[in-house]
């Protein structure tokens, strides 16, 4: 497949892919929005033959995945062939243990598990990723936690699955990390940031005392819908080689299928296909 290829991550509509026959409608309805290819992720015990039958009837590639870590550390021989049967060569986890996250020694000690788990998978000719939230962007001794992870893993077996909201979230720069995972980056993970309004605050205090008023809320959106600099990002994206633009919405502020709808018509807009 070519450069700048737009997939939906499954996760985004994870209430509807739970059955067979929820899984089977939710591909038409994915097909039918005009995204070629899926990432799989938080699908049913529905059978990786029956995916893959679904996915090719619809004519949906599977460009990558979120695995479990306990899965990856003691079954990836099965990791390994579920990803052979799809044709898909991009493995990912959605984050990392949370016994691990609270401290320097817990990040260093996940790089190593992801150094060993991403050499075994490179041996099988994949590619594993990390994908961030923003509880990594805490600092340890002036340093971010995913800087301190990406310095200590090998970027032969260790690559990065960025998303650009969680980025936002954690007060760091999107284009600026984008830049610095340039080529070990093979899918990002795309969605926007808007900022919804407390209902009917009181005025702020002229005086400068605590009034109740509160202040907007963050929130994910569709791609497009929000704040991000998104010409920028793509424009980062394909200076750092990305593959797949994965557009990705954990929480839909309207139905995930629209929500899905509306990233991929702004996206194609933006110039990807």
């Amino acid at each position: 497949m070519s450069q700048s290829v737009l997939a939906a991550q499954l996760y985004t509509i994870r209430g509807f892919t739970k059955t067979r026959a929820d899984f089977a409608e939710s591909m038409r309805k994915i097909r039918e929005i005009g995204y070629r290819v899926v990432q799989v992720s938080s699908v049913g015990d529905i059978g990786n033959a029956f995916i893959k039958s679904v996915c090719d009837d619809n004519g949906l590639a599977i460009c990558n995945t979120h695995v479990a870590v306990d899965q990856l550390q003691n079954d990836i021989e099965g990791v390994i062939a579920q990803h052979e049967l799809w044709d898909c060569r991009h493995v990912a986890i959605g984050g990392m243990p949370l016994e691990l996250r609270d401290s320097e020694a817990g990040f260093r000690s996940f790089a190593a598990i992801a150094n060993g788990i991403g050499e075994r998978l490179a041996d099988a000719g994949l590619t594993f990723s990390y994908h961030n939230h923003s509880f990594e962007f805490i600092k340890f001794g002036g340093r971010s936690a995913l800087d301190i992870f990406f310095d200590e893993t090998d970027p032969r077996y260790v690559r990065a699955e960025l998303d650009t909201y969680w980025i936002q979230h954690g007060g760091a720069d999107p284009i600026a990390w984008i830049d610095r995972m340039a080529g070990r980056m093979p899918v990002i993970h795309l969605k926007d940031m808007v900022m919804l309004p407390v209902p009917h605050p009181p005025a702020p205090s002229p005086t400068g005392r605590d009034s109740g008023w509160e202040p907007p809320q963050q929130a994910m959106a569709e791609v497009g819908e929000g704040n991000l600099n998104f010409p920028g990002i793509l424009e980062a994206c394909q200076r750092a080689g990305v593959e797949f633009y994965a557009v990705e919405q954990d929480i839909c502020q309207r139905d995930p299928f629209e929500s899905l709808a509306i990233s991929y018509r702004n996206l194609r807009a933006l110039g990807l296909e």
